[in-house]
This record gives structure tokens, C-alpha cells and sequence, in this order.
């Protein structure tokens, strides 16, 4: 990216930025698919607004239909984001250097960190989001964070399948049977999820990349990240029967999408 932009960086100043899609295969229009009575993505959208450190939040989609319910419960939509950077294939730094391309034009101003928040991970916790920022903020060396939570399962202990048909071990230096070792044997391993990234722009800016090699790694307590229907039904009734202050908020201050459309 130009260089150029770093100039215009706005210190301190924290934006959450939501990508939201239009042209989801797994599920059809899963980011806007109604979860208990609102649109999924509104709870995202819902957790960006109860966080006391998020000064905007923007949606980043390729769809007027989305902008516009991401509008009603919240979120800026200043920009479409292009087709050829809304397919099946495109990265998470295309949409993220076109954000900030687009606010370095017509804003002249980029904020210092961005809250990358995936709206196929609706319930959250605000504090571990809270958490997440400080952290980073905190830490001048870190290039990103990014959520993971612990495996339940050990990687270590699974095969790839050799040409002729033998397994062999994922790790060149571990023989089958030391695969077969105890789970206990092994270091823990993480597994990234949906919860919350918090970026610098300055290292997008200066290398392209999102994350880098300095990447804070931010435990997170486990949860559901809709990627299949079974994601959607279970949620669907968890929300109902379970405490949540996303869930509360959007009652409070938004109509349901049933409510939308009389």
C-alpha cells in the first residue's frame, strides 16, 4: 500500500470493521439469516455498540441489501465493497486495504487499530472484547491478536496418506507409534475462530498482511461459529434458553425482522 497512508493515521482512534458477504454457498445469506428473531449479523453489529472502546463500526459487504439492515441496527455502510473482491476466493486483506484506501480518500484519516469482527460468530462476550483491545493496545511490538480457543483434539496424533497408500506422520521427526502416544504427550495446540482480531493499520499498510509474525495469541472461551445449518438450529434455540446480554440489547432497542417487514 502507499506509504503515504501512514501519515494520516489517527492515534489511539479504534473502529470496528464487519465483513458480511452477500454470496455465502454453505448456508445461503447466512449473515443476514434470522437467529432468534433478528439478523445475525446484528448481533455483531449489537456487541460493537455495548463496547465502550469502539468508536465506528463499519460493515464492509458487496450488497445494498445488507447495508441496509446493517444501517438499521447500527453499523456505518460508507462503501460497497467491489465484486471482484466479494467472491468465493478473496482474502481478508483485500477487503481490509480497500476500508482503508477508501477512508484515506474521502475521509483523509485512518484510525490506529481495527476491531476485525466475523459476523458468523454471533454471541460474544463484551469484556473478552474489551480484553482483547487493551491488549493489543498495550503491546507497541505486536503486529496483530487474534482469537483462538484451545483443541479438543491433538493434531499431533493424526496421519497424512503417502502415494502408496501407507499413512505417514503429519510431522516429519515423529514415527507412527510416537504418534500414538498419549494426547498428554503433546503441546496444546489453538485453533482460530471468529471471536475477535484486533489490527494495526500501520503494519497493513507498511506490508500488506493482516497479521504478521508478532500475532498476540488471545484464549477465548469456546463457541458456535455458523458455517452449517446444524450451526443455525442449535443457536436458534441456545439463545432462547440462555442468558445473553447481545441477545438482551437487540430486544431493547430493535425491532425483530418479523417486526421489519409488516
Amino acid at each position: 500500500m502507499n506509504s503515504d497512508l501512514l501519515n494520516i493515521i489517527q492515534k489511539d482512534s479504534i473502529y470496528a470493521i464487519i465483513p458480511a458477504r452477500a454470496g455465502s454457498k454453505g448456508v445461503k445469506n447466512k449473515n443476514i439469516r434470522c437467529l432468534a428473531g433478528y439478523p445475525m449479523i446484528a448481533y455483531s453489529i449489537a456487541a460493537c455498540k455495548m463496547s465502550k472502546q469502539i468508536e465506528r463500526i463499519i460493515v464492509s459487504t458487496d450488497s445494498e441489501e445488507y447495508a441496509k439492515i446493517a444501517r438499521y441496527y447500527g453499523a456505518e455502510t460508507p462503501f460497497l465493497r467491489p465484486a471482484e473482491i466479494a467472491g468465493d476466493q478473496s482474502t481478508d486483506i483485500e477487503f481490509m486495504e480497500h476500508a482503508i484506501d477508501w477512508l484515506a480518500e474521502n475521509e483523509k484519516t485512518v484510525p490506529e487499530y481495527f476491531v476485525h469482527i466475523r459476523p458468523t460468530y454471533p454471541l460474544r462476550q463484551i469484556r473478552v472484547i474489551e480484553e482483547a483491545i487493551s491488549k493489543m493496545c498495550e503491546d507497541v511490538t505486536a503486529t496483530s491478536l487474534r482469537s483462538a480457543h484451545l483443541a479438543s483434539n491433538t493434531p499431533y496424533k493424526w496421519f497424512n496418506m503417502r502415494d502408496d497408500g501407507y499413512y505417514k506422520s503429519i510431522l516429519d521427526n515423529l514415527t507412527l507409534d510416537e504418534a500414538n502416544n498419549p494426547r498428554q504427550a503433546f503441546p496444546d495446540v489453538y485453533v482460530p475462530d471468529g471471536y475477535v482480531d484486533v489490527l494495526r493499520s500501520e503494519f497493513i499498510i507498511q506490508n500488506d498482511l493482516m497479521h504478521g509474525d508478532r500475532m498476540i495469541g488471545y484464549v477465548v472461551p469456546g463457541g458456535i461459529d455458523v458455517d452449517a445449518m446444524k450451526d443455525l438450529e442449535y443457536l436458534q434455540y441456545y439463545i432462547r434458553d440462555n442468558q445473553s446480554d447481545i441477545y438482551d440489547y437487540l430486544k431493547e432497542h430493535y425491532q425483530t425482522l418479523d417486526e421489519m417487514n409488516k
